[in-house]
């Protein structure tokens, strides 16, 4: 019986050594999945891109339904197409009709771009009529700066109509400054479309003026002017048909040439897992090793000796 105990204890510490080291190599495989780091070293991290200002007609001529479901309700859709696009460049919203204001000033914050974007609609601005020139020279003034004078680009998205604020003026004066003018044209440029609206009942009618009814066409010879004043400007005759704003970015935007918008200096930590990835690898390799029971020669001579006693 003693000697029975005595093999039984040498067994029992030699199967608590082995779940030690399994113990012990989890212990490390789970302090590596927290990914410790140490050793901090400063990065510096520049970013590139464009200045993009969407330049958007929210007049009621931009409720004609030769787009579905209207035009503007379109021109909203495209403009969040391109956000999805968009890779790290600074974007502005200006919205405009018979004035033009400052609806989101350039960031990169594309969720605060799009808030604005939903919250737009004709009643945006309360002066009616059409005045791009004004509009394009409002984003010269109070939304680009005169630092660079290139990477900028400005997406007008308009059916082209204007009541005398001297546009293709107005877009030699950004082309001066480097700016790119990107106009998509909208609506029907034959016939055109009426400006359906709801009358004091409710009831949809459609915009008079002189007791005739108000048809809108698109211009887009004065949009042809106004692009040709800028350097690279492009006219997408969108019309009555469907427009990707999104690939629209892709093809003119993303590929030309971009500026450093921002540079940062951080903290970057190594990566130290490995350590204790490997540290747990030793104590399972080394865990097989370790035998339950002495071999049996060193039994023998145990029992050998509890004989001789």
């Amino acid at each position: 019986m003693r000697s029975r105990s005595v093999l039984s204890a040498a067994s029992r510490s030699r199967q608590w050594a082995k779940r030690g080291l399994v113990l012990v190599a989890a212990l490390f495989i789970v302090a590596a999945l927290t990914r410790p780091q140490w050793s901090p070293r400063p990065q510096k991290v520049e970013h590139k891109g464009r200045d993009v200002v969407v330049l958007l007609d929210v007049s009621r001529s931009m409720l004609a339904e030769d787009l579905k479901p209207n035009r503007l309700e379109r021109s909203k859709l495209a403009i969040m197409d391109l956000l999805e696009r968009l890779r790290g460049d600074r974007v502005a919203l200006v919205a405009f009709a018979g004035t033009a204001v400052v609806k989101c000033p350039l960031t990169q914050d594309y969720g605060f771009f799009r808030l604005m974007l939903e919250d737009i609609g004709v009643d945006s601005i309360e002066r009616g009529g059409t005045h791009i020139g004004d509009a394009l020279r409002k984003t010269l003034d109070e939304v680009f700066s005169d630092r660079l004078k290139r990477f900028k680009d400005i997406v007008l998205i308009t059916d082209g109509e204007d009541h005398d604020s001297f546009p293709v003026e107005a877009a030699r004066e950004a082309g001066e400054r480097g700016i790119r003018l990107l106009a998509v044209g909208l609506g029907d440029e034959q016939e055109g479309q009426r400006i359906p609206i709801a009358n004091e009942k409710g009831e949809r009618t459609f915009l008079s003026y002189g007791g005739q009814e108000v048809w809108t066409r698109l211009d887009a010879d004065t949009l042809r002017k106004m692009v040709d004043a800028t350097p690279g400007g492009q006219y997408l005759n969108v019309a009555t048909g469907t427009f990707d704003l999104g690939s629209i970015y892709e093809e003119l935007v993303a590929r030309a040439e971009k500026t450093q918008l921002e540079s940062l200096s951080i903290q970057r930590y190594e990566e130290k897992f490995q350590i204790f990835v490997a540290a747990a690898l030793l104590l399972l390799l080394l865990e097989p090793w370790i035998r339950e029971r002495k071999r049996s020669d060193e039994g023998n001579g145990t029992l050998k000796t509890l004989t001789e006693r």
